[in-house]
């Protein structure tokens, strides 16, 4: 039996926006590890999307962060608010539509936001799905 137009996009994912889909560029281009999108839309969250990411040491987590907010800065968009910038264990830049978070590794496993939303949508993103 063939879907319909409906049943089809019931179960096909939505596009990922192109603020998020340049969140995602910006930290792959910093070789950021473990990128990792949640659709939250479903979920009854605050945000629609969380963008997590690993960098491997300070300096690397502040450079994915600064390449996030260069790509969007250029689309116009700007953080309402960035927190954990100078000890760069896990930044977080609030775009109230999305959330971005960049962690160290041993605080991500620490605090582990990819199991806290049971309900939410996951996709690992990688340099060759862009």
């Amino acid at each position: 039996m063939a879907k319909t137009d409906a049943q089809r996009a019931e179960h096909e994912p939505a596009p990922i926006p192109d603020d998020v889909r340049g969140v995602i560029d910006a930290a792959l281009d910093r070789k950021a590890t473990r990128v990792t999108l949640m659709d939250l839309r479903g979920a009854g969250a605050f945000t629609d999307f969380f963008v997590i990411c690993t960098g491997t040491n300070i300096r690397q987590v502040q450079a994915i962060a600064d390449a996030v907010e260069e790509k969007l800065k250029a689309q116009g968009l700007r953080p309402a608010h960035v927190e954990g910038y100078d000890r760069a264990e896990w930044i977080l830049l609030d775009y109230f539509d999305f959330i971005v978070h960049v962690f160290m590794p041993d605080t991500r496993e620490f605090y582990s936001l990819d199991r806290l939303w049971g309900t939410a949508a996951r996709t690992e993103m990688a340099a060759e799905v862009r």
